[in-house]
């Protein structure tokens, strides 16, 4: 049962590692740090969207518009680290 805890534990923080380098790769195309002619930065930004459009995409409707701010990401990760403690004390 420890083992199986462990292994959730560790899907969620890859999980949250995606959702943070997805975040930092979007504000480097916003300030054009990186330009979105950069093919590699692209297709490691669709990769990690092919990954977390479907868990992020059912938290979206779920919230309510806030307009260019999209706020999943953020109750994605508190989910996850709320779950984590929770398996964590289950343990």
């Amino acid at each position: 049962m420890q083992a199986i805890l462990q292994i959730i534990g560790l899907l969620a923080n890859v999980l949250i590692m995606l959702v943070i380098v997805q975040f930092v790769i979007s504000l480097l195309f916003s300030f054009n740090v990186v330009s979105t002619s950069n093919q590699f930065a692209v297709q490691i930004y669709n990769s990690i969207d092919a990954l977390l459009r479907p868990i992020l995409d059912p938290i979206r409707r779920i919230l309510p518009q806030t307009g260019a701010i999209d706020f999943s990401p953020l109750v994605l990760i508190l989910g996850l680290n709320i779950l984590m403690i929770i398996l964590g004390n289950l343990a």
